[in-house]
């Protein structure tokens, strides 16, 4: 896969952990946002599509040492050979100069090697048409394109955002974004301000700074994908599950075989 060239636009996104309550408002923007369909049974999650999906951790320590974290996986926009787009025959989906990866619809054949290759689980299969309830298809965001059946879909950083705020700027005479003009619509959502948007590349911006936190980790850092897509959190326990975290002989075995 043919390097893609940094420039002055590398978007990527910072999560604090500790800030995150599960309350899962970052999720349902993210499905109203980008026109995910419903399942008829939405109580079934095996079949359900969430972009942003929230996982429950536990330190599986009795009560009352118990504790408890959430921690939301959007797509990682891996930005070293993106594993997705290393392995997908017809160039549905593709890294851009921004950092954003993203998924053509039309293009895809549905043979689901992306699915395969990611680490994450990120991406989804329409194994039905899409179905929305009574009513609901009238509050479809005109910018994004509805998945049909049989391709896969998955979270492009809300590139449509982008792309608006893109077209604004040039109205106004300018070619970059100042922060804050591009954000998704899960950071703009959370209640608890756990989630943080913004260019990777601007020193000066939030997300940068946040990134350079030593409380910041990234999942399966141990790949070398370089996901853009950090994580903030003041407890150890939560970054070695975050982290897939080896211990003793079985990390060196692991660090020997990355080499």
């Amino acid at each position: 896969m043919k390097a893609i060239p940094i420039g002055k636009e590398l978007y990527g996104m910072v999560i604090d952990l500790d800030k995150c309550t599960g309350c899962g408002a970052c999720a349902v923007a993210c499905c109203a946002e980008n026109n995910i369909a419903y399942r008829d049974d939405e109580t079934d999650k095996l079949r359900a599509s969430t972009w942003m999906k929230i996982y429950r951790l536990s330190n599986q320590q009795p009560f009352p040492k118990t504790r408890v974290a959430y921690l939301p996986r959007p797509c990682m926009h891996c930005q070293n050979h993106t594993p997705c787009v290393s392995v997908c025959p017809v160039n549905a989906t593709k890294i851009d100069e921004k950092g954003v990866v993203s998924q053509i619809y039309p293009r895809c054949i549905g043979c689901r090697y992306c699915v395969a290759a990611c680490p994450y689980h990120v991406r989804y299969f329409h194994w039905w048409d899409p179905v929305y309830p009574a009513g609901l298809e009238n509050y479809l965001n005109p910018d994004v394109s509805v998945a049909m059946r049989g391709v896969v879909h998955k979270c492009t950083f809300c590139n449509h955002r982008y792309q608006r705020a893109k077209d604004r700027a040039f109205m106004e005479d300018r070619r970059d974004l100042q922060e804050g003009e591009y954000v998704t619509a899960c950071a703009e959502a959370c209640p608890s301000k756990a989630i943080t948007f913004g260019n990777l590349q601007d020193p000066n911006s939030a997300v940068a700074k946040l990134r350079q936190s030593p409380q910041a980790f990234r999942l399966l850092e141990k790949l070398g994908s370089e996901p853009k897509v950090y994580y903030l959190t003041s407890q150890d326990w939560i970054r070695r599950q975050g982290d897939n975290y080896l211990e003793g002989e079985a990390l060196k075995k692991a660090a020997a075989a990355h080499k």
